[in-house]
Order: C-alpha cells, then sequence, then structure tokens
C-alpha cells in the first residue's frame, strides 16, 4: 500500500508545484469555532488537518485540477461556481455532488434551476477523489476536496492563494428546495441577494467580493435574456446596459431559442482572475442583472465596486479573505455525516 501511495503521489506533485508554492506564504485566517447549521458551534476546521493522515491531498487535488484547467480553461470557473452552490445549501458538505438516492429519501440537487444544464466539474471531482482514496482510502471528505478544487482553480487562473481550513465531512442528503431557494439568482433584486448572503453570514463586502469571481466563467443566454429584450419580452434593453454591448449579444442569444449559448462574464480577459469584472460594471459592461446592480442599486455596493476596481490587490485580498469565510458556512466536522467513498452517493447506498 506504501508504495502505490508514494506512486499516486508522484504523478501529481510536478504538475501542482505552481499552485503549492503560490499559497506556502498565504497565512489561515480561520482559527475560531464557527455557528453550524446542523447543531450549535462546530470545531474549528483548520489548514493542517490531513497533514499526517494524508500528506499527498494537497498535491493530488492541485495535480488533478491543473490538468482539468489545461485541456478545458472553462472548467476554473465550474470548480469556483461548484464550491459557492453546495456552500449556500445547508453548508459546505458537498451535498451538490450526491446523485438521486435510490431509497427516494432526497433528490438531487443537480436538478435545481440554478444547477441544471449548468453545474458542471462533477467528473473531475470524481477523478480526484479516486486518486485520493487510492493514496488514503476513506479519509479525505468530498466537502474538502470540493474546497481546495475551488482555490486552485483561482490560482492557476491568477487569482489569489489562500490557506484552506480543512476537516469537513460529507453530508448524508441534498435539499433540491434549498438549491433552488437559497442561492442568489441572476434576476434577484439586490436586497434579496443581500438577504441571501446575510442567511450565510455574509456581508456586503464579501457579497461585492465573491461576486468578483465572475471575472472568470461563462453565462447562459436564458441568464440574461430579459436585460436585452425586457421583462415583458417587449423588446426594451434595460437601461443599465451599454446599448453598444446589447446589440452585440442579441446577436447570439435570440428573443426565442438559443437558451443554452454561452457568453464570457468578462469578455475582456475572459479566462484570466482580475479585477476587470468592476471595470466592465462601472462601463455598464456587467452581463448579468446580478451584476450591473451592485453599482446601481446600492450605495454601499457602489462604494466596493469602484473600490475594486481601483485596486486589484484590493479585491484579491477581500475575495480570498471571503472565500474562506464562505467555506465555513455550516461544516459538518467531528462524528457528523461521513466521509464518502464516491462523491456521487452515501456510503450506505
Amino acid at each position: 500500500m506504501a508504495s502505490r501511495r508514494r506512486q499516486c503521489s508522484s504523478s501529481v506533485v510536478g504538475v501542482a508545484v505552481a499552485v503549492v508554492a503560490v499559497l506556502s506564504s498565504v497565512l489561515c485566517t480561520s482559527g475560531h469555532p464557527v455557528p453550524g447549521g446542523h447543531g450549535g458551534f462546530v470545531a474549528p476546521l483548520q489548514p493542517h488537518f490531513y497533514d499526517h493522515a494524508c500528506p499527498q491531498m494537497q498535491a493530488i487535488v492541485g495535480g488533478i485540477v491543473a490538468k482539468a484547467h489545461a485541456a478545458d480553461p472553462r472548467m476554473a470557473a465550474s470548480l469556483l461556481r461548484m464550491h459557492f452552490h453546495d456552500c449556500f445549501v445547508q453548508g459546505c458538505d458537498a451535498s451538490v455532488l450526491l446523485d438521486a438516492d435510490g431509497s427516494g429519501r432526497f433528490v438531487t440537487e443537480k436538478r435545481s434551476n440554478p444547477n441544471k444544464d449548468s453545474l458542471r466539474g462533477f467528473e473531475v471531482i470524481d477523478e480526484i477523489k479516486a486518486a485520493l482514496e487510492h493514496a488514503c482510502p476513506r479519509t479525505v471528505s468530498c466537502a474538502d476536496i470540493v474546497a481546495v478544487a475551488a482555490r486552485d482553480s483561482v490560482v492557476l487562473t491568477g487569482g489569489p492563494g489562500w490557506e484552506v481550513p480543512l476537516g469537513r465531512r460529507d453530508s448524508l442528503t441534498a435539499s433540491l428546495s434549498g438549491s433552488n431557494n437559497l442561492i442568489p439568482a441572476p434576476n434577484d433584486s439586490l436586497p434579496t441577494i443581500i438577504g441571501k448572503f446575510a442567511n450565510q453570514g455574509l456581508d456586503i463586502v464579501d457579497l461585492v467580493a465573491l461576486s468578483g469571481g465572475h471575472t472568470i466563467g461563462d453565462s447562459r443566454c436564458v441568464s440574461f435574456r430579459q436585460r436585452l429584450y425586457g421583462q415583458n419580452n417587449n423588446g426594451q434593453v434595460d437601461r443599465t446596459l451599454n446599448p453598444a454591448y446589447a446589440a452585440e449579444l442579441r446577436g447570439r442569444c435570440p428573443r426565442s431559442g438559443g437558451d443554452q449559448n454561452l457568453f464570457a462574464l468578462d469578455p475582456v480577459t475572459q479566462f484570466r482572475f482580475d479585477n476587470s469584472y468592476y471595470h466592465n460594471i462601472l462601463a455598464m459592461n456587467g452581463l448579468l442583472s446580478s451584476d450591473e446592480i451592485l453599482l446601481t442599486q446600492g450605495r454601499e455596493t457602489m462604494e466596493f465596486v469602484h473600490r475594486f476596481a481601483a485596486n486589484q490587490g484590493l479585491f484579491f485580498e477581500q475575495f480570498a479573505k471571503s472565500m474562506v469565510k464562505m467555506g465555513n458556512i455550516s461544516p459538518l466536522t467531528g462524528h457528523a455525516g461521513e466521509i464518502r467513498m464516491n462523491c456521487r452517493r452515501v456510503n450506505h447506498f
């Protein structure tokens, strides 16, 4: 077993070394118990959780994420989004990965409106989990894999690094209704989005900073069509959308059809993690309504849009802090939940 573990680890260390080097000097900002949605306070997560039980964990995750990113530059944004969609439903517990339970106890979150036909990257998590089960059986949770993969995806695209507090365990259930109702939607009003973040213990600065994750990735035509043709399909372009940009978007996002056509959330630097997302908003080139309203509907959010547009270093620093904070939403620890052997199903199924 030891020789097999060394072989598994050595095959990915070289690919992941750049990611690990960037992160080696980053200090963890979490060290206190956090409120738990599964009953009172939970044990604190900490970045060295696997140092003895599975020391090659970070290298294995980093190597497979780097390989996936090299094969598909969209994958970085997909893995970052997966972490977000996981944490906002039941906490950061890998519930988003579960397929339907054959016993009928729950319905997969993959069928929810925010996830159906858009959430992707499950096969990357599967590959990481298989490698970790080979190297360190029944040790690393799927929830921790998702958290580390999201961090590595940001680093690989030029964004900030941070040490990920670890020690999450995996849920035994999923929540379709939670996924439908708790994840902010592209057409939500600003008060609604602020409320959804506040419900998770995240404040205004977290909201604006985490929205900056849209500096990479794509959105579907169906998610912003109403900005091009009006809420009632009356042909009126959203007044907060640059008319020239709207005309360009209409070329591939028709009044009907083309729902799945993809558009870069940040067409300036689509695959690079930077602060151009905020410059786009200031130019009225925010693709989603939920992007542009950060400038047009709230004084506090507008202030942070201006700050992050003016100072990329400030954005990077706050994004890393807010990601650690988001990753601390109601984790399962101790004897709660389980360590899944397959991320798509609970162990007894």
